[in-house]
């Protein structure tokens, strides 16, 4: 019985992945942030072409996953938010 549960948790897990890495949007922002070390909100939004509220919307669901981390901070007097990849994240883009 032991065995099944691990094998059950293992697939959910699998299928967790996939779901998340799989949608074409979300493929786009952790394809990117694969390859650098972190990006800045307005960048994103000019690399995805999306709004600012989809973008945070996408951003929150790989949050949400552990495939990125947001800092959210200020530069001078404007805030300024800058996205990168977990190591969960980075791990996860290379299983996909």
């Amino acid at each position: 019985m032991k065995s099944e549960d691990k094998l059950q948790r293992n697939s959910q897990v699998t299928i967790e992945i996939s779901r998340v890495i799989h949608e074409p949007t979300l493929l786009t922002v952790i394809s990117y942030m694969y390859v650098v070390e972190s990006a800045d909100y307005i960048s994103l939004i000019c690399l995805t072409g999306l709004m600012r509220v989809n973008l945070s919307t996408y951003l929150a669901k790989l949050e949400e996953a552990n495939y990125i981390v947001i800092k959210k901070g200020c530069q001078g007097k404007k805030p300024h938010t800058t996205v990168r990849l977990s190591s969960q994240g980075r791990d996860a883009f290379r299983q996909y």
